[in-house]
């Protein structure tokens, strides 16, 4: 457990499942009392109280569309009449669609950026709203290393990635003064994970469909070729970036703001 973030209270968005879910509880086991926001209620009911329960923690899981500032304002406000403060946010909260340019839909398209841009716009207003009255806080955007380099048959996901990184340098600058630091994570391919496994929604289906790897004719293709492109041979893990979010969240971190960190296995390194 580290010092740093024991008593510390933590928002992350997009927290129901997958890599929200085990940010959630790698705060919750570093000591953080933590609120979990998603848009699906019944799951994200019981995942906060499965951590609560494993962890000891308070954790309280509500239902937001973060594409509602209404809904996201309520979230920041049930944080300080709950804990009184609010020191880490994790903007998690995205959604994938994978289209051919020419094939796509213009409303699945404006969906993912609603999500993933829009959304990550209000959730660091109103965490910017009550950390510049506390003087300090953490910040971390989960993005991708789609927001660092052009993604084919994804337009609009890289589109939304690359706002959140200038976002983030944005809101880095803005706040400085005010001891708020704001960063982003950006994930390599989490190749084990049920945003890319899912047999019927999940990227390699995607991927295969949308052609987006030249020549795959399997599931098992479009893996190989994502494993390829990694210099260490290797899928990210849910572990690899939820360190980097330990580390961010930390004072071990306090004189970092506005990077992308790559987590990667070296596939991005700028």
């Amino acid at each position: 457990m580290s010092a740093d973030l024991k008593g510390k209270t933590a928002v992350v968005t997009g927290g129901a499942q997958g890599l929200g879910q085990a940010i959630s509880e790698r705060l919750a086991r570093e000591g953080c009392r933590v609120l979990i926001a998603d848009v699906n209620e019944a799951g994200v009911t019981a995942t906060a109280a499965g951590i609560a329960q494993s962890t000891g923690q308070p954790v309280i899981g509500v239902k937001v569309d973060v594409t509602s500032e209404a809904e996201v304002q309520g979230l920041f406000d049930r944080a300080m009449r709950e804990f009184g403060r609010v020191d880490i946010v994790v903007a998690n909260a995205a959604i994938l669609i994978a289209e051919s340019i020419t094939d796509a839909d213009a409303e699945k398209w404006r969906a993912v950026i609603n999500v993933n841009l829009f959304g990550y716009f209000l959730t660091t207003k109103h965490a910017c709203r009550i950390m510049k009255q506390q003087r300090g806080g953490s910040i971390i955007n989960i993005n991708s290393k789609s927001g660092k380099k052009g993604s084919s048959a994804n337009s609009a996901y890289a589109a939304s990635k690359f706002g959140g990184v200038g976002h983030t340098q944005s809101v880095a600058l803005e706040m400085a003064p005010h001891n708020v630091r704001c960063n982003a994570i950006c994930p390599g391919n989490l190749l084990d994970s049920p945003l890319w496994t899912h047999p019927e929604r999940g990227l390699f289906v995607q991927y295969l469909r949308a052609g987006k790897v030249p020549g795959a004719k399997t599931l098992d293709d479009v893996r190989q070729s994502y494993v390829n492109q990694v210099p260490m041979k290797r899928g990210c893990t849910y572990a690899d970036v939820c360190n980097a979010v330990v580390f961010l969240a930390s004072d071990d971190s306090a004189y970092i703001t506005g990077i992308s960190l790559s987590v990667t296995g070296g596939q991005e390194m700028n």
